[in-house]
Parts: C-alpha cells; sequence; structure tokens
C-alpha cells in the first residue's frame, strides 16, 4: 500500500483548492455566477415560487447538494426526475447544468437558469470540462483535475457561496438550518 504524510496530502489539497479557487478570479464579461444565482434564487423565494434543479452525472450531483442546502434554508426544493417531483410552474426556477450542452428553452417553461462552462444566457462557470482537458490526445502527465473534475469542485464552492449569503439575504439563522437537517443521524 502506497502511503502519503500529512504534509504530502496538505500539499495535494492546496493544489486542488487552488485550481477551483482560480476558476472565481477568471475576468468574464458575463455577470458573476454567484451575483445571478443568488438574486434569483432570492427572487424566486419573493415570489414564493419554488426550485428545481436538473444535472447529469457529477453535475446532477452538485445540484443535487445544492437543492438540499436550499432546503435548509427553508427554501422549497426539488430534484427534477424524482418520484415526488411536482409538476414545475411559472413562479418556479429551474436551475439545471450540462456542460458543454443547452437545452432550448420551450415558451411557456418557468423562469430557467443554466449553469455551464461556455456561453450561457443567464450566468458562466469559466471552469475546464472534460471536453477540454486534452485526455487522449496523446498527453503524457496527468492532470490534477481531470474530466471536468475542476468544472464540478467550482460548482460546490460556489453553491456554498451561494448558500451563504442567501442566509443572510432570508434571515435564516444556523439553528434555523440545523432544525431542518436531516433527523436520521
Amino acid at each position: 500500500m502506497v502511503e502519503s504524510n500529512p504534509t504530502e496530502s496538505a500539499l495535494l489539497a492546496s493544489k486542488i483548492c487552488n485550481q477551483i479557487s482560480s476558476v472565481f478570479s477568471t475576468k468574464s464579461p458575463n455577470p458573476a455566477a454567484l451575483d445571478v444565482l443568488v438574486q434569483e434564487i432570492a427572487d424566486a423565494a419573493n415570489r414564493n415560487g419554488r426550485i428545481f434543479v436538473y444535472g447529469v452525472s457529477r453535475e446532477g450531483l452538485m445540484l443535487k447538494a445544492l437543492s438540499m442546502r436550499l432546503f435548509h434554508l427553508g427554501l422549497s426544493t426539488h430534484c427534477v426526475f424524482n418520484m415526488n417531483t411536482p409538476p414545475i410552474g411559472p413562479s418556479d426556477l429551474l436551475i439545471s447544468s450540462h456542460g458543454p450542452w443547452f437545452l432550448h428553452r420551450r415558451s411557456r417553461s418557468p423562469e430557467w437558469l443554466n449553469l455551464t462552462a461556455y456561453a450561457s444566457v443567464v450566468t458562466y462557470i469559466p471552469a475546464q470540462m472534460m471536453a477540454d482537458d486534452n485526455a487522449g490526445d496523446g498527453e503524457k502527465e496527468r492532470s490534477l483535475l481531470s474530466m471536468g473534475s475542476v468544472y464540478e469542485g467550482a460548482m460546490f464552492v460556489l453553491f456554498e457561496m451561494v448558500v451563504f449569503k442567501l442566509g443572510e439575504i432570508l434571515k435564516q439563522s444556523p439553528e434555523d438550518v440545523r432544525a431542518r437537517h436531516t433527523n436520521l443521524e
């Protein structure tokens, strides 16, 4: 078994965190994803709308984590395709992410916020996707975060920042949030 020492682990963790952090220092002509997400979710909450999330693969897992954290803040959140997900209505917000792909918005759909690593109508996370990581192109050195992990890591960090800011806006104390946490632990 290969063992690593704590210093080596801390260095590797620091490199990964720095790679993810660099996503948020990238200049972009688009509005910051943090500002857009906070505003859209706060607007949905103010109109008593529900929040729906949809994403595939690891992006979907990050969105499910966001949905859970929004529930902890007292918002009505649902993961698309769960058996108990209600129909989406005009006052609701759909947050979706599908990396380089995007869906066409139907004319009678609810408000739709699409997170993507490429240009989006609403917001943009300028992180490396699997399609960009040059894997299989004869590259000899392994990337620290390959196959879109920078994007999903940035999603996790972004969503935690969103939850922090929304907690202030929605006036949710740590006790309020903890009271909505699972009772199965």
